[in-house]
């Protein structure tokens, strides 16, 4: 099976913007396609009828904005349409919602998100933004709100906004009609004090959510149901003799259901591995996979379950692992993407 793999970087080196490679999932074998110029487009979504592919451009002073491109399947051509205001600083994450109307985008130092309608042409109307308010207990970090991702939840009805600034998870309910968010009956969850609330996913089966905690190193796990999150584990993404700085990042479960994954940034450079046990939800850690690179930021699973691919930022390079689908556990398979600054990995079926 081939699949397009869409990179998004930070362009301060030497990165022009957006990348879009061709990868066998049988193989690991990857090929450069396309690029598209842009900036900062660290973090990215697609559509769901995969034509449209929505770039944060991670800027400050009224710059942060979100573009849109036309991708052509034939080709795995990028073509910019449209860009549109993501009503705050630095926007680091972005979401489509299932029925590809709806664009919802994380301004970290803004400490606001926004919902952006789609038009029928792919192009963004006017954000509704919502502002955060308040602080939690490191002064440096969590001054005020740090809006870091929007997330969906599998029907559609909500919005899981983590805020790394006040360590709260706040949801939101989602009108698809008007979207508009409004505060959901339980409005939202507190994280760890000093943690720092980063991404957050839903297990494939709908029913368990788990967050990663930046500035604490570790992984929440939750049960979910109509909104509400309730909490099952709290456990560290760093081996227990770990004693260097944590920095986490990302956190993804295989499609199967059975592993989930989270990265650590340097000084560790790391993917903690951990089983799913399906009945309980709990975590269990099975190891720490070098990422053979500095600042992983983001990593993807590809949508076989056959590698795991990281985007290491800072030695400008994605590094494809194979993954064993019965332990989880990674390989490095020694194949290499050299990309300035990567920070985004998304996948796009080939036509």
């Amino acid at each position: 099976m081939n699949y397009y793999l869409l990179i998004g970087t930070y362009t301060k080196g030497k990165s022009e913007g957006l990348y879009v490679y061709k990868m066998n999932t049988e193989t690991g074998d990857v090929v450069a396609i396309s690029k598209a110029t842009a900036a900062n487009p660290s973090y990215l979504d697609v559509s769901p009828d995969e034509k449209f592919v929505y770039a944060v451009n991670e800027d400050a002073n009224d710059k942060g904005s979100v573009s849109v491109f036309a991708f052509d399947k034939s080709n795995g051509a990028l073509k910019y349409i449209d860009k549109q205001t993501s009503g705050g600083d630095h926007p680091c994450y972005v979401a489509v919602n299932k029925t590809g109307k709806w664009v919802a985008v994380a301004n970290y130092t803004g400490g606001s998100f926004s919902t952006l309608p789609i038009m029928a042409n792919g192009t963004l109307g006017t954000p509704t933004t919502i502002q955060h308010t308040g602080s939690s207990i490191n002064k440096e970090r969590q001054e005020k709100p740090h809006v870091h991702s929007t997330v969906f939840s599998p029907d559609d009805k909500y919005i899981f906004v983590p805020d790394l600034g006040i360590d709260k998870v706040m949801i939101y309910s989602f009108n698809a009609g008007s979207g508009k968010p409004e505060p959901a009956k339980q409005p939202f969850v507190k994280a760890t004090e000093g943690y720092g609330p980063r991404h957050f996913t839903f297990h494939p089966n709908g029913k368990l959510a788990y967050l990663v905690e930046e500035m604490g190193g570790a992984v929440a796990a939750y049960k979910y149901k109509d909104g509400k999150l309730t909490f099952i584990q709290h456990i560290s993404a760093y081996p227990a003799d770990f004693t260097g700085k944590k920095w986490s990042a990302d956190i993804h479960i295989s499609p199967d259901g059975k592993f989930l994954y989270a990265s650590n940034r340097t000084p560790a450079n790391t993917i903690a591995i951990f089983s799913i046990d399906s009945k309980s939800g709990k975590l269990k850690a099975l190891g720490y996979e070098s990422t053979k690179g500095d600042v992983p930021r983001n990593f993807t699973i590809d949508p076989t379950g056959n590698f795991l691919l990281v985007a290491n930022q800072e030695t400008d390079n994605i590094v494809i692992f194979k993954r064993n689908k019965e332990t989880g556990l990674l390989t490095d398979t020694g194949k290499r993407i050299e990309a300035g600054n990567p920070v985004c990995l998304k996948w796009v079926g080939e036509k």
